[in-house]
């Protein structure tokens, strides 16, 4: 079974654009869960323009489903993720500057520093996954470096989805394939919708999750988030 992980970033940058307390995101987690959400993901970013890192501790105090805990594995990030403990902690290659994630690790060019970093965060009990592009030496990559899981980056597949649903699915196919052979989780994420999702998790086998922030919130304005919940984990389970 495919797990939905809502990640509510998106309601934190409702929030902080007016520098107080609506929505209330801790209350807002807490609700996603009682809808249906089996997971809770956050992304916060060094200029914290969504989560902020002192709502993590908070999130960590009422999240009974999934912590999960995406970011650039800077010193800072790794303390708080260290302090918090999660579930799982996504390390994703995002620049400072970064809008959104984009890309995924190179994990030959940067197999040193990741080893060094997944071996720190596992000594913690954290379960480890690394944000992918869909190639097949990547995944291998991930495998020799120590992680758990991978999260294949799936904005390309997206993109390509109405086009050619079977050729954009394809690649994932194959790393998802090789990840399983490895003994590697598989995990996807980004720019997944109430149209692409259920193709996807078709076509990918051993998918365990999918975080979803962007659409699922953007979704909740017409049809309510607990309406919402419910949509994507029909997509999931048909």
């Amino acid at each position: 079974m495919t797990r939905l992980s809502v990640n509510v970033n998106k309601v934190a940058l409702l929030r902080n654009s007016r520098g107080g307390n609506l929505p209330d995101l801790i209350q807002v987690a807490k609700d996603c869960e009682a809808f249906g959400a089996e997971g809770i993901t956050v992304h916060p970013r060094p200029d914290q323009r969504h989560i902020r890192y002192d709502d993590v501790p908070k999130l960590k105090e009422v999240v009974t489903t999934e912590f999960n805990i995406e970011g650039n594995p800077t010193e800072k990030f790794i303390e708080l993720v260290l302090a918090n403990k999660p579930h799982q902690v996504t390390l994703v290659p995002d620049a400072p500057s970064a809008l959104t994630s984009d890309s995924g690790w190179d994990t030959l060019t940067h197999a040193g520093f990741l080893k060094d970093v997944i071996a720190r965060l596992k000594a913690a009990g954290i379960r480890v996954s690394l944000f992918l592009n869909a190639e097949e030496k990547f995944v291998e990559g991930a495998k020799n470096v120590g992680a758990d899981r991978i999260e294949l980056y799936t904005g390309p597949y997206a993109h390509q989805f109405r086009k050619c649903p079977t050729a954009a699915v394809a690649p994932h196919r194959k790393c998802a394939e090789l990840a399983v052979e490895l003994g590697l989780g598989v995990n996807a994420g980004h720019d997944l919708n109430l149209e692409n999702l259920h193709f996807y998790k078709e076509n990918v086998p051993g998918l365990l999750e999918v975080s979803i922030g962007h659409a699922l919130i953007s979704d909740a304005l017409y049809y309510g988030l607990s309406n919402t919940i419910q949509m994507y984990l029909r997509q999931l389970r048909r």
